[in-house]
């Protein structure tokens, strides 16, 4: 009963407040999406929602990023590297640890995915996310306000929305993207799994971040919430996204409000 109150509660949000989107021209509409794609029909067996507005992938962005890891011999199994936390960085606490591929996913650590790309190279990093056909594949980042190969991904010039991001997982799912064995297979086993009812195990990454406006700067309490992944029950295997951008005042990260929702939700929006 919490649960659906919650969630009620979430969708009236969505649909009362006010965002505005970093290099938008002026304030949208908050933004609601879910979307979920059935991967052998390529049907949509759900679509609600602004599913077609890209914005950042946040960390989302760690799964291509993974697979981009393994494919150029960066990363090499589900616990190496591990690599060690440099004071320097300054990252907030949580990322103040020593992390490897599985805790990287699990605890969305900033500064490994910034260790990749650096390892990468810009040429490197640019042709892998171009060769994935990822959002507007756009890494040349915002000059003045973010650098392309560390943080482009994080809201700056890099957007996907939730129909691109449906469309590279079940290009993922059905192994359609151009890299190697070892890397689709690594990248599977450090994907965080969560279970939901009716025998549906669900692999999926959060992503959240403040938004900002057309210069740069955060827009009050207004953030964005990803969860995206792929879900399957025996045969039957969906890819979905959803997104929620709104105004955001709790403790809680968004994209994990998100996530508990579509855990919650799928089973029933696939019957």
């Amino acid at each position: 009963m919490t649960q659906t109150l919650y969630r009620s509660a979430l969708f009236f949000s969505l649909v009362s407040g006010v965002c505005l989107s970093f290099g938008a021209a002026g304030a949208a509409e908050p933004v609601h999406c879910t979307v979920i794609l059935d991967v052998a029909s390529r049907q949509a067996l759900h679509r609600e929602g602004d599913c077609d507005k890209a914005f950042a992938p946040q960390s989302t962005f760690k799964f291509p990023l993974a697979i981009m890891g393994y494919d150029a011999g960066i990363l090499t199994d589900a616990t190496t590297p591990r690599w060690d936390y440099n004071a320097e960085w300054k990252r907030p606490k949580r990322e103040q640890q020593s992390v490897d591929p599985t805790i990287w996913e699990k605890d969305s650590i900033v500064w490994y995915s910034q260790e990749i790309t650096r390892k990468l190279g810009k040429q490197k990093f640019a042709e892998y996310v171009k060769d994935f056909e990822y959002g507007n594949a756009d890494v040349k980042g915002v000059p003045g306000h973010t650098d392309g190969l560390t943080e482009s991904w994080l809201m700056s010039s890099l957007r996907i929305s939730p129909d691109q991001q449906v469309d590279f997982m079940r290009r993922f799912v059905s192994g359609k993207i151009p890299a190697s064995k070892q890397a689709y297979d690594n990248t599977k086993a450090i994907i965080p799994q969560f279970t939901a009812a009716d025998g549906w195990l669900i692999h999926g990454k959060t992503g959240s971040g403040r938004i900002r406006n057309k210069v740069g700067k955060a827009d009050g309490n207004n953030w964005l919430g990803w969860f995206v992944g792929w879900a399957e029950k025996g045969d039957q295997r969906v890819v979905f996204a959803t997104l929620n951008v709104r105004e955001w005042t709790t403790k809680e990260p968004i994209s994990f409000a998100t996530r508990d929702a579509l855990i919650a939700d799928l089973p029933k929006l696939v019957k």
